[in-house]
């Protein structure tokens, strides 16, 4: 995809963030009631009030105008897959059953070159009608699905991470691969996709169950023979898996140790969920700079267990926020904010709008390393951003006619917003995704 070489503006409300947010100060963002965000190239070129603007020469009549829209940074998915679209909301399984039952018979499917493009074309678009712009993306153990979502990415001119899935054990004949094949056709997708435009390649054992040790042997080599790629896998987010690690592994101190004496932590490991960890694996993430992908609406949906934000965030754990999909039920962050929410409510902790808002956008960017790309409207950062309808739907109208403050807007926003409030998204400038105005029937 060409990036556009011409200027555009808009003129909406605009909220980004220029650091984690002091919610006492009101401070680490900017917010412009009536504000200008100008691109060119593709980049960020400008971005500030209207008026100031003007009264430095900016002509405001070649913005698009859109009073009562928020414009924000793309939204930045930590954790999701997309072999699992057309699985999520299957019936009545925690984790290890719901994978046998529906995510490894559906993963079979993706040994087809063309079903998988197929597949990524519909995810990606899924994702951009919900305003993501980027993502740390699951494929299928077979090579040629990782080559089709990344060829899907790059003819979208999307920023996103992906990998092959490295299994080789306790799966479907159908979806093994061997410690060799993890470690050749792994080596090979690096080589060809990583830092290829705007695209980053991802280390993924699916997790410790479903590699031999010497799988993630083979993993560990790879990550650090190949400076820059990220790794991605699971850890501790149901209790029968962790009796599982207990005997696959009886040598290991607990599951992390599992990971860790492969060389499989760093501050480029992004662990989905970790719900059930020890003080000592929360410390051993700290010490090494390892992150957690929070994954709400999965997380409740499979009755996995409620994360403590808290406690993972106060031992200096970075944790961003994550869909997982198709365990998680919504492509939307903003419904998984809404979740993240109440999972914190039922701890006796709270989620802030401008925290869950700040994690969706800067704060994931800052967790997977791209925060000198995207994140916010910083000058010359890529312009991938999305214009946020407030009031799509009756209620969500009647409650922002209620709202009295920033904060009240952002909070409502974030507990009532799903796709439907995801007007258009846009990635390095171009129009990526415009929302058309729903059916109405025909009248007699």
């Amino acid at each position: 995809m060409k990036v556009t070489s011409k200027m555009s503006a808009y003129r909406a409300k605009i909220l980004h963030f220029t650091q984690q947010p002091n919610i006492q100060e009101a401070s680490g963002y900017d917010y412009f009631e009536d504000g200008v965000l100008v691109i060119e190239n593709g980049l960020v070129k400008a971005v500030g009030d209207a008026k100031t603007l003007e009264k430095s020469g900016f002509d405001l009549a070649v913005c698009e105008y859109f009073p009562e829209h928020l414009i924000m940074p793309g939204f930045i998915d930590s954790h999701i897959h997309y072999p699992q679209t057309n699985v999520i909301a299957s019936y009545g399984e925690q984790l290890l059953d719901w994978l046998n039952n529906y995510t490894f018979p559906n993963e079979e499917k993706f040994a087809d070159k063309a079903f998988a493009l197929q597949a990524a074309e519909q995810f990606i678009q899924l994702m951009l009608e919900n305003g993501t712009t980027t993502a740390m993306v699951y494929t299928t153990v077979f090579a040629t699905s990782t080559d089709a979502f990344f060829e899907v990415a790059e003819k979208h001119g999307l920023r996103m991470i992906a990998g092959k899935v490295l299994m080789d054990r306790n799966v479907p004949l159908a979806l093994q691969d061997t410690p060799e094949t993890a470690r050749s056709e792994s080596q090979l997708l690096i080589d060809k996709w990583h830092n290829k435009d705007r695209l980053k390649y991802v280390i993924t054992p699916r997790f410790a169950p479903t590699s031999t040790p010497a799988q993630l042997a083979a993993a560990g080599e790879l990550y650090q023979q190949n400076p820059g790629v990220y790794m991605q896998t699971h850890l501790s987010e149901n209790t029968q898996e962790i009796e599982w690690i207990k005997a696959l592994y009886p040598k290991a101190k607990n599951y992390l140790d599992v990971y860790d004496q492969h060389q499989l932590l760093g501050n480029k490991s992004v662990f989905g969920h970790g719900i059930h960890l020890s003080d000592s694996e929360i410390q051993r993430l700290a010490e090494t700079g390892s992150q957690i992908a929070f994954c709400p609406t999965s997380n409740l949906f499979l009755g996995s267990g409620l994360l403590d934000l808290k406690k993972l965030e106060q031992a200096g754990v970075c944790v961003s926020i994550a869909t997982d999909i198709g365990g998680g039920t919504s492509f939307s962050l903003l419904k998984t904010l809404a979740e993240a929410y109440k999972i914190l409510q039922l701890q006796g902790q709270s989620l802030h709008p401008l925290k869950g808002l700040y994690m969706a956008t800067l704060g994931n960017a800052k967790a997977l390393d791209l925060d000198d790309k995207i994140g916010n409207f910083a000058i010359g950062k890529e312009a991938d951003f999305t214009l946020i309808n407030l009031s799509p739907t009756a209620i969500q109208a009647s409650r922002q006619a209620q709202a009295n403050s920033l904060d009240d807007t952002l909070f409502a926003l974030m507990m009532l917003g799903d796709e439907h409030n995801i007007e258009r998204t846009y990635s390095m400038g171009n129009l990526m995704f415009e929302r058309q105005p729903a059916s109405t029937g025909n009248k007699q």
